[in-house]
């Protein structure tokens, strides 16, 4: 009995305590040797073995209840299993890109490296991470109050798009929100065009003036444009009247969409965020220059040309890596002083992309 009962103590200061095993077998042995001297001293066990043991029984059970909650939802709820299993899936892609951010930050920090200078994934991802974030800001500050997480579930659950991120969308609706932000994009670039014909059309140098209208003409005729042709008016987008900074409101707030940013801001902001964009996406474009676009895979590959305003998912991964190309070879001979006219690209060599297709691929497209 006396045997029994220190084991016991023992077990338990072991499991709960965590204290070292000598020091128990010592306060064993001497509580045995005053009971019951000829009774052999206690064995003593390694207290990590065994709450190792208890946590690889209780995450093994938790595996099974797992997934049998989640057959049972597959089974008799289809609808929220696709919900409960995208939330899951997108909360582990979140932390994943958490530490993958965290990571590229403390690279930075201890190696002095500049973020024009980071590798095309990485500038990729930080890019991606901070449009994230932003978007996730209102949502956080709507659930702040008591019980006003009910809210914020029925404001996913009907504004998918607005509200989340794109972590926690299906890909059927990763498809769909693209389609559908790219043609709020594209209903802004006939209004880009027609400005830029309005600011052709006072233009003092007779040659600019002719090379930036002959341009506007044949994109509104719906010829899709040479590299040359956009090189030739390459001086008007460094100052006035065409430089980022230096555009009237109008024609700001319709350039706004193409990078997906709200015009309802005063104009001097408005002004900054282009900038800060344009630059961006030019240092993205040199990165992945010295990356090699041949490296990217296929979901890269149609995210990078989204991203610059092409219409990725109507295209095979062959014509958006030919367009990618024929981006890259205009964009990385620019200066950061005309960044403005690689923020109207986005319009001139996609908008009439289809057309420079072969007629059979085309008809195939359509």
């Amino acid at each position: 009995m006396a045997l029994s009962c220190v084991e016991l103590c023992r077990g338990l200061v072991l499991g709960c305590y965590g204290l070292r095993p000598n020091t128990i077998t010592v306060i064993c042995a001497s509580f045995t040797a005053t009971c019951r001297p000829r009774l052999p001293l206690c064995r003593s066990y390694s207290s990590s073995k065994s709450k190792l043991g208890i946590v690889q029984k209780i995450g093994s059970r938790l595996q099974v209840a797992n997934a049998k909650y989640e057959g049972f939802l597959q089974r008799h709820f289809p609808r929220f299993y696709v919900l409960y299993h995208t939330f899951r899936k997108g909360f582990q892609l979140l932390f994943q890109d958490v530490r993958e951010v965290k990571l590229i930050k403390t690279r930075m920090l201890t190696e002095g490296v500049e973020v024009k200078d980071l590798p095309y994934h990485d500038m990729e991802k930080l890019r991606q991470f901070r449009r994230d974030v932003i978007k996730a800001i209102p949502l956080l500050v709507i659930s702040i109050p008591p019980f006003a997480n009910y809210l914020v579930f029925a404001l996913m659950y009907f504004f998918p798009r607005q509200l989340l991120i794109r972590h926690f969308w299906t890909p059927q609706q990763q498809t769909d929100f693209h389609k559908v932000n790219h043609a709020q994009r594209t209903q802004q670039y006939w209004a880009v065009m027609k400005e830029l014909e309005t600011a052709g059309s006072h233009l003092k140098d007779g040659r600019l003036k002719r090379s930036l209208l002959d341009l506007c003409n044949k994109v509104q005729r719906g010829v899709h444009p040479n590299i040359s042709d956009i090189q030739a008016i390459q001086s008007l987008f460094s100052g006035p009247p065409l430089g980022i900074k230096r555009i009237n409101s109008n024609h700001m707030r319709h350039l706004c969409p193409l990078f997906f940013l709200t015009s309802r801001l005063p104009t001097p902001m408005i002004a900054s965020r282009l900038n800060s964009h344009a630059l961006e996406l030019l240092q993205l474009d040199r990165s992945l220059s010295r990356h090699g676009q041949h490296k990217l895979g296929d979901s890269e590959l149609r995210l990078a040309c989204y991203v610059r305003g092409l219409d990725s998912g109507s295209f095979s991964i062959q014509q958006c890596r030919d367009w990618l190309s024929q981006w890259l070879q205009f964009s990385c001979r620019l200066k950061e002083s005309e960044v403005s006219l690689l923020v109207h690209t986005m319009v001139l060599l996609s908008v009439n992309f289809s057309e420079a297709l072969p007629p059979l691929t085309r008809r195939n497209k359509e």
